[in-house]
């Protein structure tokens, strides 16, 4: 029989995902899919529901997966769209007598369908759930889409964006806010998978990361005592200090310059262009107009999990 993924990282997006896969994955006793984000189980993330503008994107991303899976060995990718199943089953063909094989898709939470097929394929799965503040979550998400120079527009633009698309298109700007409504998501999975449904925290995982990741070992039934660099930052936000950089990095001039560049190079040019992780800051009015938009929401979601959110109610 194929050997099918016994855990779940369902996300929320911007909320520690690349981290932790990578940690799962360099575990000795865990063998985590090498694509990160195969979003099978969301039937909602497929190519004739993205807008027109992103659609020669997605097609190009469907002909580079046909020739990863035609390679004798699968890499390590960032993500991908696999509709086939025999395509998802090949992500574990490798995972031989690992204690636990997993995958992570952060757009699984949002996604109405994927608690359920996931619960039809596999109802034994564990679910982990990581949440940090949904106005956080949404800043970090629209700072990286200015990093990669798919948002060239101001912070309350892409929220007002957001507000007005009715189209319910995957696009820069939809699923955004929504990906912050937790309680409704969260349900989804506690109504399937009961018990096992682990659900943390960024900011813990941020401040304790040893001992959430032991935590999580611990839920998905492998060793907690694996020695490793917990401290490592990944998938920060560099915004561009100038819209040059940001057109260099859209077109991809900016890929094609750093492979050419000397390495020693890099950091030097990296540092000049772009501004450090955590210096760029959310305005007080646009927290405050996510406060009220995710209220409700935060204050239904700490009945369901039983801790204060009372921080991500603040205003500053």
């Amino acid at each position: 029989m194929a050997r099918l993924p016994e855990f779940f990282l369902v996300g929320a997006p911007k909320a520690g995902s690349t981290a932790l896969w990578r940690f799962l994955d360099a575990h000795p006793e865990v063998w985590m899919s090498p694509i990160k984000e195969p979003n099978y189980f969301a039937r909602e993330v497929r190519e004739e529901n993205f807008e027109a503008g992103l659609r020669r994107r997605v097609e190009l991303e469907r002909r580079e997966l046909r020739a990863y899976f035609d390679a004798p060995v699968l890499a390590k990718r960032a993500g991908g769209i696999i509709s086939a199943w025999e395509d998802y089953v090949r992500l574990f063909a490798e995972a031989g007598d690992k204690k636990a094989a997993g995958e992570a898709s952060v757009c699984y939470l949002w996604s109405a369908t994927a608690a359920e097929l996931i619960a039809e394929t596999i109802p034994q799965a564990k679910i982990l759930v990581l949440l940090r503040d949904p106005a956080e979550r949404a800043f970090s998400e629209y700072l990286q889409g200015v990093s990669n120079g798919s948002v060239r527009w101001s912070f309350r633009e892409q929220i007002e964006r957001n507000l007005c698309d009715k189209s319910g298109k995957l696009s820069v700007h939809f699923p955004f806010l929504e990906l912050g409504l937790y309680s409704g998501q969260v349900e989804r999975y506690i109504e399937r998978f009961g018990k096992n449904v682990w659900i943390g925290f960024y900011d813990d995982f941020r401040e304790r990361p040893a001992e959430v990741f032991a935590e999580i070992c611990r839920f998905v039934g492998v060793k907690d005592d694996v020695r490793a660099d917990l401290t490592r930052r990944y998938n920060e936000a560099e915004p561009p200090r100038f819209a040059g950089v940001a057109w260099a990095k859209r077109s991809g001039v900016w890929e094609r310059a750093a492979r050419l560049a000397p390495k020693r190079v890099r950091p030097v040019v990296r540092k000049a262009l772009t501004k450090r992780p955590g210096t760029v800051r959310m305005e007080a009015r646009d927290r405050a107009m996510l406060v009220d938009f995710y209220r409700e929401d935060i204050e239904k979601l700490e009945g369901m999990v039983g801790r204060s959110l009372e921080g991500w109610l603040r205003v500053e």
